[in-house]
């Protein structure tokens, strides 16, 4: 059973986003069986020099600042930083969840990774986009093709916008490598390779932008420039 949850949000130069996205988390936390007493959320401020830190912490967040300019790097220190906040519950009974400040989580995000938790030890979702205005024309068309994602059964995708895991899996396999980018993706596989169980649900998806600024260079932002709005799906979806 899980009894101490903590939200990890690695942010570099978000006080546009941040706000909206920390509300969507405090909203799917409360809706949770976890007591407020045991639920943390720690936004880590990599290499800001805007509002991200103030806002983070006007929200109620915990708040790490860091000069990684590393999304790898980031959330491996937001859970280091969120371990230690429950550092009194055993690994076994703690949920580490991770999105990202450029997304919003929908209510039943973290009651949904916690009822699959009885049954697997992470739990990776997928993303959708509702807002395709800062693409071009036809780039919607062209991600659904090449990204299914209703339906039953699992699917492949990675997303760091969208993962959950048990602390002592995390904890098993040495947690977020510090790269660059795929770092959730190289989580995933070491928790797979290391035997302990993946369940990756087409129905828990969160929000994430088509914004044509993203922030984690090889993401899936910079896939949706790269790839999707320069002629259409011809490589599968990125890592992230």
């Amino acid at each position: 059973m899980i009894r101490a949850l903590a939200v990890v949000v690695p942010a570099h130069q978000e006080e546009v986003l941040l706000g909206d996205c920390l509300r969507s988390v405090d909203a799917a936390m409360d809706a949770s069986s976890v007591p407020a007493r045991a639920r943390h959320v720690v936004v880590v401020a990599d290499a800001c020099t805007d509002r991200t830190a103030s806002i983070a912490r006007a929200a109620g967040a915990h708040v790490v600042t860091s000069r990684h300019r590393n999304v790898g790097a980031a959330r491996r220190s937001g859970a280091e930083h969120a371990l230690r906040l429950v550092g009194g519950t055993e690994p076994d009974a703690v949920w580490l969840a991770v999105t990202d400040a450029d997304t919003l989580v929908p209510r039943n995000w973290i009651a949904e990774q916690l009822r699959h938790a009885r049954g697997c030890d992470a739990v990776v979702g997928t993303v959708e986009v509702r807002d395709w205005s800062p693409r071009l024309p036809g780039t919607e068309q062209c991600f659904d093709r090449v990204y299914p994602s209703g339906g039953g059964g699992a699917h492949p995708h990675v997303h760091g916008a969208n993962l959950g895991v048990r602390a002592s899996s995390y904890l098993d396999v040495g947690g977020f490598p510090p790269l660059p980018c795929s770092e959730d993706h190289a989580l995933v596989t070491a928790l797979e390779s290391a035997g302990h169980r993946v369940r990756r649900p087409r129905d828990l998806a969160v929000t994430t932008s088509a914004r044509s600024d993203p922030r984690a260079r090889g993401g899936f932002g910079d896939y949706l420039a790269r790839v999707l709005d320069v002629g259409g799906p011809q490589s599968p979806l990125p890592r992230t």
